[in-house]
């Protein structure tokens, strides 16, 4: 068999990059008899002028979808929800086309895409043109089963073209020694008395940082030796005027984007992840905590509880007394830190890339066994 995975231009998205290795590396253990072709657009420059950013419209919408079309393969399997349009084009081949949906975040919380683009109604209207490409693709996988309603109901597609098969973790998410831990720690300053809690992720609306920083706020007067972990791009304005208004520079440690293997080591470093996201298609950063050892405070709305599972303490994200009571319970009670800790390694184990590809590959046999019959 001959599968195409159509992936996203070069660092267009690290998730998606995350995504598709991951995927691809599992397909090649689970079927390695089977051919898998993937295919990449070319790397656009940046849009400066309206000149380039039709240029880049046209390449994305236009030129790679014919490019992709020409491919000779069985199946064509498109790895992120935001290039569905290419199921317009893909379908002419004759070829069942499979499209993999993360979240559907613009069509529930359109402040995030605004944050994004530098036209933002023209942008959405493309992103919805867009991902509305699913209604014409065969099957649709969705990585949540929060993801999966938000299919159904927003995009109005059956229950029986949709498979749930949830992200993984990478094997090189795990737990460090304890004196690699302290190295790294006395590397950055940060004193063994400190409860590092960690965020991880952009500035969206819908990442919710602006709850972090409140409950960051309100240990620091409640006089405890606090310090928060931060990766991710620059503090927007916002943040930063309310970092400096309550003088929590000092209490903060920013990695910017750190390598693969410095990320490892910070979540290692840090006693707490605390993630309270308003909207999550997934929730990757749970995994990638719980297989480093590192207790989950997240939100109990969208598809982190059923991310999280029992290994989370889950918490209303806008609730900042409940998750710095949560913070206190974790650092107070040794025994369920260490419980929940353990649970959080063994839940993480269910997430491999080969349990995720299996399923996907499962799902081609199917859509060929249709096709054919």
């Amino acid at each position: 068999m001959r599968i195409a995975i159509v992936r996203r231009a070069p660092l267009a998205s690290y998730s998606m990059d995350v995504y598709a290795d991951g995927l691809v590396s599992g397909l090649k253990t689970v079927r390695p008899d089977w051919e898998f072709i993937q295919i990449v657009p070319e790397q656009q420059q940046e849009a400066n002028s309206f000149l380039s950013g039709l240029n880049k419209y046209y390449q994305r919408y236009w030129n790679y979808p014919q490019y992709v079309k020409k491919q000779d393969v069985d199946i064509f399997h498109v790895i992120d929800h935001s290039d569905g349009h290419l199921a317009y084009f893909l379908k002419d081949t004759g070829k069942p086309v499979v499209v993999t949906c993360h979240d559907l975040v613009n069509f529930v919380q359109p402040e995030n895409a605004r944050t994004q683009a530098r036209i933002a109604n023209v942008s959405m209207a493309v992103w919805k043109w867009a991902v509305k490409g699913l209604c014409k693709a065969d099957h649709i996988i969705s990585v949540s089963n929060y993801t999966a309603k938000d299919v159904k109901q927003i995009l109005n597609i059956k229950s029986e073209r949709i498979t749930i098969v949830p992200n993984a973790v990478e094997p090189r998410f795990h737990k460090l020694s304890a004196l690699e831990i302290a190295a790294f720690r006395q590397q950055h300053k940060i004193s063994p008395e400190k409860i590092c809690l960690l965020n991880v992720g952009s500035n969206q609306p819908r990442k919710n940082v602006i709850t972090v920083l409140k409950v960051l706020k309100v240990l620091k007067d409640k006089g405890l030796p606090i310090q928060l972990l931060r990766t991710g791009p620059d503090f927007s304005e916002e943040f930063k005027t309310f970092i400096q208004t309550h003088n929590l520079s000092d209490y903060i440690t920013d990695f910017g984007r750190p390598d693969n293997n410095t990320l490892t080591k910070i979540y290692n470093a840090a006693d707490i992840l605390v993630s309270p996201s308003l909207y999550e298609g997934f929730g990757m950063t749970l995994l990638e905590a719980m297989a480093c050892g590192t207790p989950v405070i997240t939100s109990n709305v969208t598809s982190l509880p059923e991310v999280a599972g029992d290994a989370g303490i889950v918490v209303n994200p806008t609730d900042v007394e409940g998750i710095v009571e949560a913070v206190s319970c974790l650092q107070n009670d040794d025994e369920y830190r260490k419980l929940l800790i353990e649970k959080g390694l063994k839940r993480v184990k269910l997430f491999t890339w080969e349990n995720t590809a299996e399923q996907v590959a499962q799902g081609y046999e199917k859509l060929l066994q249709q096709a054919h019959s």
